[in-house]
């Protein structure tokens, strides 16, 4: 038996004690946006602490301005070996609506789903705490069979990231050098198909604005100023009304600087994917898709920007009807970037641009509400093509590389702040219900993960 196999095998026998480690980590509710769990967010930070220091990890809990961050460090069988930083984090969304749950959130067990597949049932399994954990039972693995790892290895728990990730940014800068490695890797994904993995090589940044227009001193009588006075509403109206053109570009100046083109042959493969599969827009009852033209709709949520109108509020919106002119209205806006484009430039553009809509008696403020830089893999980094291979002896499909529609902002700081790109691959499947009651996790997900874990180690632990 080669050592690959036997660590492989080492992970089947551990499988009792993994699940152990995983339920311990699931009863703790974690909950990071509730106040009121700030001491089970510090628990879940220790015990995973604790974990990794039995497994040979000079490991701590940091205290940060808001949940605690897990650092631990792992030396590899010699100084030349390559260095990664993975991350993980241990925090969950609320439970709400508790009544939808069909078993108690917190309370993990392994449960036979409709199919007859085994699932492991309870908040966190999928989103992540199940996830990270395939990483680190694969570790474990090593641990145990070859005495040492051949990488070495940094790995960081993050307890906010359900919360958009307050105190990511000020540690990441405070500790930049101590985190420092050659790679992120990640696993906070899915697969395409439950026989097909898949690696994300991007994720989309995100920009949040609120903006607030006001107007006359107080509401008014559209009876005696309509017509008249300026209408905070349709200042409003023509402000998203002008962010895209007719081909649903986004209309500000600047806005695709650093957006690349798709590769041809990655564009094929996701053209192909989408005429395989059912509408993506059947499934929210529509069937018509917007934005850019000429441009497959996997393409649009996976490599291109986006500009959406979040919410608009003012005036009356009570029952009946009120004719009035209010005196204020918001709107909030958020942008979706990718490759190379700049948030802070984003920013000001879409200020500059409201801005040029306001009446000079009337006046503009603006809410900031994040702002992180999108992450891109190169589509022909060399570990990108390890991790394919190493893929394939786990599964039999090989791995789409895909992109990511979504944002998970410590991502976007591990590249501007430590210069890093993330390999982002995970074993969450489509119906696993991340956020929404009744969360569950793949037995086979948890098993085989751990075991392409092991996989993927193997191949990236040479240069």
């Amino acid at each position: 038996m080669s050592d690959l196999e036997a660590v492989l095998a080492r992970t089947e026998v551990n499988l009792e004690s993994s699940l152990e480690t995983l339920f311990d980590l699931v009863r703790v509710p974690s909950i990071s946006t509730d106040p009121a769990h700030a001491a089970d967010c510090r628990k879940a930070a220790q015990l995973l602490a604790d974990y990794l220091a039995r497994l040979g990890f000079a490991a701590s809990v940091r205290d940060t301005i808001g949940h605690p961050m897990v650092v631990a460090h792992h030396e590899g069988a010699s100084p030349d070996c390559p260095h990664f930083l993975f991350y993980g984090h241990y925090d969950v969304q609320p439970v709400d609506p508790l009544q939808l749950w069909t078993h108690p959130p917190f309370e993990p067990a392994i449960r036979e789903a409709a199919n007859g597949a085994k699932i492991i049932t309870g908040r966190g399994t999928c989103d992540d705490k199940a996830q990270l954990l395939t990483f680190i039972e694969a570790v474990r693995a090593y641990k145990e069979v070859r005495g040492n790892l051949p990488i070495r290895l940094t790995v960081i728990f993050e307890g906010e990231e359900e919360c958009g990730s307050p105190s990511a940014k000020p540690f990441l800068e405070a500790n930049k050098e101590e985190l420092k490695a050659d790679y992120v890797l990640v696993c906070d994904t899915g697969m395409w198909n439950e026989d097909t993995p898949s690696i994300c090589a991007g994720l989309r940044g995100l920009v949040g604005e609120e903006i607030k227009i006001f107007a006359a001193s107080h509401d008014l009588h559209s009876g005696g100023y309509g017509g008249i006075a300026a209408n905070p509403l349709h200042i409003i109206g023509r402000i998203v009304a002008g962010l895209h053109d007719d081909n649903g570009r986004v209309t500000l100046p600047g806005f695709y600087d650093g957006v690349e083109e798709t590769p041809a042959d990655l564009k094929a493969v996701w053209d192909g994917l989408e005429r395989g599969m059912p509408h993506i827009l059947d499934r929210v009852g529509l069937s018509i898709p917007v934005g850019e033209k000429n441009r497959s709709m996997l393409e649009l949520n996976w490599a291109r920007p986006t500009a959406e109108v979040n919410g608009i509020s003012g005036g009356y919106a009570g029952e009946g009807f009120k004719t009035v002119i209010p005196a204020e209205a918001t709107a909030k806006v958020s942008f979706r970037l990718v490759h190379k484009q700049d948030p802070i430039k984003i920013r000001e553009s879409f200020r500059a641009y409201v801005r040029s809509k306001v009446p000079a008696d009337c006046r503009v403020e603006f809410v900031e509400h994040g702002a992180a830089p999108a992450v891109q893999m190169p589509f022909d980094a060399p570990i990108l093509d390890k991790t394919k291979q190493a893929l394939l002896g786990e599964w039999s499909n090989p791995a789409i590389v895909t992109g990511g529609g979504g944002s998970i902002p410590i991502v976007g700081d591990f590249r501007t702040i430590l210069g890093m790109d993330a390999l982002l691959v995970g074993w969450g499947q489509a119906d696993d219900r991340g956020h929404s009651p009744n969360e569950k996790y793949n037995l086979s997900s948890f098993q085989k993960g751990t075991r392409a874990w092991v996989r993927i180690i193997d191949a990236i632990s040479t240069p």
